[in-house]
């Protein structure tokens, strides 16, 4: 089945300026050309922790880079993270503090059990740190000393850590998801949806939480009670890494940058100009992109030319005339539906019961040629079988779908 691409048509930009047109990522100054694992922004400050290099610092989006280690006793940096003026590395040695900018390092354990510290979160004054041992430790006094907070947590191998709010969520390589809504005092499994397998990435994006496991990028939208597969279009199933800006949800894979303007329901490639496909790092700094690689450092590109690369690649898609098995399906409450038009002119999309009475209409306008996803929800409609039909000048297509209440 072919990939389908909502059209975002941006009103009023008929003519583009050429630099847009031709934009592309731009490979940086640095700052190693190992692993890139994670970022880190402070301001006008980007961080990058790689594996065997330790700490790099940017002061100015990638021009130049410097090492900034002294003290680091760790040249592997799993996981990075700021608090103010504090930026905190989690390594084999545990979590190491530099309060000024990375040129001098201290480790901060005094209670960490955790050896390998592989994520680290911060909200308001806690510092959450997750590891192959204990599991996830919280520290109050940025790291003097800490204390496990694992109750219900069933599973002490923490890759991944991520807050929204008053809402912690730690990702295991087995219970995929655990919430806590008090700083880590109690923890439950929000599974719902989601495959028994290892957590590679989470990110929030104001209500919405989206997870990385080895069946691809999965949403939740009520901080994981359940959860969606959400992977259209994204036709590299290794992700490592998410980032959210605005509207906008990144990627990273080993085949390059993806990318989704409507939480995930479709993806893009936005890859021009990337010549190293794994992806392992992504991060938004001012009005920038960056992706950090496994051989080929870190790559810049603005934000601003991104909506402009999805608008571009959805209008070269369209080759055939075609209405798409809707998703999920069976479903409940709602589906999604996604439909090609390689001609301009007047579309409807309806849904019809099986005896051909109109439940819905979620098309009926003039659109341009493109690919399209359309969302039926049938908060308000029983149970059982519903066809959708998708009619314009090039004819009449007919899909057949399951509520399941």
């Amino acid at each position: 089945m072919r990939p389908f691409l909502q059209t975002f048509i941006l009103l009023g930009l008929i003519t583009l300026p050429s630099v847009i047109l031709n934009a592309q990522w731009i490979q940086t100054n640095g700052p190693y050309l190992g692993l890139i694992h994670c970022f880190a922004v402070s301001g006008t400050n980007l961080f990058a922790g790689t594996v065997g290099g330790g700490v790099f610092l940017s002061t100015n989006n990638g021009t130049s880079w410097s090492a900034v280690n002294s003290g680091l006793t760790y040249s592997d940096v799993w996981a990075l993270a700021t608090s103010g003026t504090n930026l905190f590395a989690g390594t084999y040695g545990g979590v190491f503090l530099s309060t000024d900018n990375g040129t001098s390092w201290s480790t901060v354990n005094y209670g960490l059990t955790n050896g390998t510290v592989y994520a680290l979160a911060t909200s308001a004054t806690n510092l959450f740190a997750g590891g192959t041992v204990g599991g996830v430790f919280l520290s109050t006094n940025n790291g003097t000393s800490w204390s496990a907070v694992n109750s219900g947590l069933t599973n002490m191998y923490v890759y991944v850590l991520a807050t929204s709010g008053t809402n912690l969520f730690a990702g295991t390589d087995s219970i995929p998801v655990s919430l806590s809504t008090n700083n880590g005092t109690s923890w439950s499994a929000v599974n719902s949806g989601l495959p028994n397998s290892h957590v590679y990435a989470l990110a929030t994006s104001g209500t919405n939480l989206f997870a990385v496991t080895a069946g691809g990028v999965f949403l939740s939208a009520n901080n994981g009670t359940s959860w969606t597969a959400v992977n259209s279009g994204l036709t590299n199933s290794y992700v490592f890494a998410l980032a959210t800006s605005g509207t906008n949800l990144f990627a990273g894979t080993d085949g390059g940058v993806f990318l989704s303007t409507n939480n995930g329901t479709s993806w893009s490639a936005v890859n021009s100009g990337l010549t190293y496909s794994d992806v392992y790092a992504l991060a938004t700094s001012g009005t920038n992109l960056f992706a950090g690689t496994y051989g080929g450092g870190v790559w810049r590109r603005p934000l601003s030319e991104f909506v402009t690369s999805v608008e571009e690649t959805a209008r070269q898609l369209p080759e055939i005339y075609a209405l798409a098995q809707n998703y999920p399906n069976p479903f409940n409450p709602s589906t999604r539906i996604s439909f090609s038009i390689t001609k301009e002119g007047p579309v409807s999309l309806q849904v019809y019961d099986v005896l051909g009475r109109e439940v819905a209409t979620l098309v009926n306008e003039n659109r341009k040629a493109g690919q399209y996803t359309e969302q039926f929800n049938g908060n308000q409609t029983a149970s059982g079988v519903y066809m959708y039909v998708l009619r314009s000048s090039e004819g009449q297509l007919v899909g057949r779908m399951m509520l399941l209440k």
